[in-house]
């Protein structure tokens, strides 16, 4: 094992997540876009509620595993100090809105592609490449010059955590105030997925939650375990599907130069693990697009997952599901963004009318808060 350099071990431990969660979302219909979507036009919550299972059950997991020293989450970028609020909103925003005109997320992209779908090979290009140029590249510059200088700086509160939050405000260790809300929050999530009848028995939908909320924990302790190598130190992260496509092409066009991480490996593991479902399912089929208008379409769409993405720090998985694990408090100020902006772009599909959409996100908003 000593002789096994960490981001070798480190892209095994990736590949085999991407399996599992590859293989979970093609076999139990795991999707978080289409959770939004049976919400939003049909008032269906099983999916919904599946991923409100894989929330808590990460949550709870990942902060009992930090307490034990083993995830060593403070050292993720969820937790630092910049707090960028802005970006969290606008990108969750874009990055909804994104999600809505492709039919899927950066994680569905890749289940699809898995299944021979030729449309999400376009988008994991466009999306990859995108967020590689909006993380180290030339839209980046838009995020670096009018986003990032809004940023909070919260060193007065050493992180940007709910935990660091209350521990301030109560003056307690900020240990013990990750442990309550690391037990109350998944308590609420649970007495909330588990309280609606049909739900308690969809033996499916809560096997994909529970696998995939503890896939999201195990990523958090292999990184924080074996990353810490004083040698070869490798940053702690878990699932996500936005710059993690950008950084596999990367690395494929520059392999001979290149190391491969955690993130390559998840990437190749989840489009494996899609496949090979597929495969067993008699599912594989190649797929196109219908016409150029549905091209144009995608294209957008991966384009303001790839830029949205990045800039709010994380996708429907890698902030909905990670970053909310982490109690980080950017994680609930993106997702709202992407359930907004998911929201306001399916209604106009629907109604072919940005007027049109907008006045039907506000009816339905009045209706919930009424």
């Amino acid at each position: 094992m000593d002789d096994i350099p960490t981001s070798l071990m480190l892209a095994g431990c990736g590949l085999v997540a991407g399996c599992v969660v590859g293989a979970v979302a093609r076999g139990a219909r795991f999707c978080t876009f289409g959770a939004i979507e049976d919400w939003v036009l049909a008032e269906e919550s099983l999916r919904l509620r599946s991923w409100g299972l894989a929330i808590a059950v990460a949550m709870l997991a990942v902060q009992l595993l930090d307490a034990a020293g083993l995830a060593r989450i403070g050292e993720s970028f969820y937790l630092a100090a910049d707090f960028g609020w802005l970006g969290a909103v606008l990108g969750g925003l874009l990055f909804g809105f994104g999600m809505a005109m492709v039919g899927t997320c950066g994680y569905g992209t890749l289940v699809r592609l898995g299944g021979g779908d030729l449309r999400s090979f376009v988008v994991f290009l466009v999306l990859g490449l995108t967020a590689y140029m909006t993380a180290r590249g030339l839209t980046g510059t838009f995020r670096e010059s009018f986003i990032e200088p809004l940023n909070w700086n919260l060193e007065s509160l050493e992180g940007q955590g709910l935990s660091h939050l209350l521990a301030a405000a109560l003056g307690i260790e900020r240990a013990i105030a990750s442990l309550v809300l690391g037990l109350l929050l998944p308590g609420m999530i649970f007495w909330w997925c588990f309280r609606h009848a049909e739900f308690r028995r969809a033996y499916r939908d809560i096997a994909a939650g529970v696998l995939i909320g503890a896939t999201v924990a195990a990523s958090f302790a292999a990184t924080g375990i074996l990353g810490a190598d004083p040698f070869d130190p490798q940053r702690v992260q878990s699932l996500s599907y936005v710059l993690p496509p950008g950084e596999a092409i990367v690395y494929l066009l520059t392999f001979s130069g290149a190391t491969v991480t955690f993130s390559v490996g998840l990437v190749v593991g989840t489009v494996a693990g899609a496949f090979l479902t597929a495969a067993a399912k008699g599912e594989l089929r190649l797929e196109a697009f219908d016409d150029a208008r549905e091209m144009r379409r995608h294209l957008l769409g991966a384009f303001l997952m790839g830029f949205g993405g990045v800039t709010a720090l994380g996708c429907t998985v890698g902030q909905g599901i990670s970053g909310m694990a982490t109690l980080s408090m950017s994680a609930p100020l993106a997702l709202a963004g992407i359930f907004l902006g998911a929201a306001f772009g399916l209604h106009y599909l629907v109604s072919g009318s940005l007027r049109d959409a907008l006045s039907a996100l506000q009816i339905a908003g009045r209706q919930l808060f009424s």
